[in-house]
């Protein structure tokens, strides 16, 4: 694909090495990946957009045809907005399927021009989920084998201090 853009959504509150798995194979796919942190009304987050903006940057620092980004409305608009003719989104379970699904069928309606891709997660991180992370930490567990040691300290002190 030439010149090809592809957007990578999320709410990353905060990364994992799930999403990184996703972005690093997007990255591969396309020419360029901007990743955005999106608004999520239904979610509360546990770290402001730039700061999760902050932790993808120090994670993604390999990956030369990646950027980060933000964006508050909908994702149709953004990807129109940036040229972008695809939409990445992982998938762990089956159970992720159903919405994903609902969703890449309403931003084709918004914007026909992109096409949403499912990628599934490695096998090693079907059960991983930002969720999953905020819970050991804030237990005080040790979240080293769920993301990177680039923000595992700032997760463990935003989670741990809640």
């Amino acid at each position: 694909m030439k010149n090809s853009i592809a957007i990578c959504p999320g709410s990353f509150d905060p990364v994992t090495y799930g999403h990184l798995d996703i972005i690093t194979r997007a990255s591969s796919m396309f020419d360029k990946v901007i990743v955005v942190v999106a608004g999520n009304s239904s979610k509360h987050c546990s770290f402001t957009p730039e700061e999760r903006v902050a932790m993808i940057k120090k994670c993604i620092s390999d990956l030369p045809n990646v950027e980060v980004d933000h964006y508050g409305g909908l994702l149709a608009d953004y990807a129109a907005q940036r040229g972008a003719t695809a939409i990445i989104k992982g998938l762990r379970a089956m159970s992720d399927f159903e919405y994903e699904f609902q969703m890449a069928l309403t931003n084709k309606k918004l914007n026909p021009n992109v096409e949403t891709l499912f990628l599934t997660t490695a096998a090693q991180n079907m059960y991983l989920s930002s969720s999953m992370v905020k819970q050991i930490a804030s237990m005080g567990g040790d979240i080293s084998s769920f993301v990177p040691d680039v923000i595992r300290q700032d997760i463990a002190d935003r989670i741990q201090r809640k």
